[in-house]
């Protein structure tokens, strides 16, 4: 499929997930295959403020493209100042976020509020649309809450504003990311919208991005939670969908090896004391599902340095081998 005119070579892409999908772990999807990837959130009031914190997370390395950064705000004209502001940073794509559950960004009138003021929604896109030269796209909710379900008209309003794709979590914004996601809201999306359809929600290896797909008719899904600690699910996904094969998580050795580079390129680009402090929460999913993971959380809490983690990680593959031989 393509976004706009820039072309995606595989189906699974990686959502924007704030604190987490920074630039070490886009890149580190985008090598294990990932179609595309969008940028953590950005306030686009901060950004026509000269805020110094969304230069960090606005950037974006030759290493991680195709991708797209993603704003939130509900005023068309500062939506549309942001959205000039960050071509320096060369996006293939802008994403205007309506689908954050967040109560500071609820508040704030972004987000998922915007769901609740369709025509206030429309005239963002097409504001945006109008002040930029790349594609535009939005990612909604199906809905406010059970009583506010309106997926469907807000993706054509979206349509009909200039948008080039709609990326539908299948849940409203009341239920946040419990229950189980609403195929049916993204396949009547899909069926009303002549544009790209992205499903997002509870996709967490290749059997459920491929139900997805096949119930919903989506172009493309969206992965989130299902790649933390497990960013080799892009090519477990590609695999599956282009011959059925299921590949096998990696044997612990290399996951742990794929969690080192993860936190030392991590640690490279903002520094030890602030990626040691994130590798805290990186390390406790790369080891979830491992026998005597919950043993490991107290010196993976204690994490301060590069030799600490890799001394960790020597002990939990030598636990492996160990458990196998017995």
């Amino acid at each position: 499929m393509k976004i706009g005119s820039v072309p995606l070579e595989s189906t699974a892409a990686l959502a924007p997930m704030a604190g987490v999908a920074d630039r070490a772990f886009r890149e580190l999807c985008v090598r294990f295959g990932a179609a595309y990837v969008v940028g953590e959130m950005v306030s686009a009031k901060g950004i026509t403020m000269g805020d110094r914190k969304s230069d960090e997370l606005l950037f974006l390395s030759d290493e991680e493209r195709p991708a797209a950064v993603q704003l939130f705000g509900d005023d068309p004209a500062i939506m549309a100042e942001a959205a000039q502001r960050v071509l320096v940073y060369r996006p293939q794509a802008i994403d205007i976020n309506m689908g954050c559950p967040a109560p500071k960004v609820v508040r704030s009138g972004g987000g998922s509020a915007l769901m609740r003021r369709p025509e206030t929604a429309q005239a963002v896109v097409k504001a945006v649309v109008k002040a930029v030269d790349i594609p535009v796209t939005v990612k909604i909710r199906t809905g406010w809450d059970e009583s506010e379900k309106n997926a469907v008209e807000l993706a054509r309003r979206c349509e009909a504003a200039g948008a080039s794709a709609i990326t539908v979590h299948g849940r409203t914004r009341e239920q946040m990311y419990a229950p189980p996601v609403d195929l049916d809201i993204i396949r009547q999306v899909k069926q009303a919208v002549s544009i790209p359809v992205i499903g997002n929600g509870d996709i967490c290896d290749a059997k459920s991005a491929a139900r997805m797909l096949e119930e919903t008719g989506c172009d493309l899904v969206m992965v989130g939670r299902g790649a933390l600690g497990r960013p080799w699910v892009f090519a477990q996904i590609s695999a599956y969908l282009k011959s059925g094969t299921l590949l096998p998580d990696p044997p612990v050795a290399q996951r742990m090896r794929i969690m080192i580079e993860h936190i030392r390129t991590l640690c490279d680009y903002k520094g030890t004391h602030t990626g040691m402090l994130q590798a805290r929460t990186h390390a406790a999913w790369y080891m979830k599902g491992l026998r005597g993971a919950a043993s490991y959380r107290r010196e993976i809490g204690a994490l301060e340095s590069m030799e600490q983690l890799e001394a960790l990680a020597y002990q939990v593959v030598r636990n492996q081998e160990q458990t196998l031989t017995e």
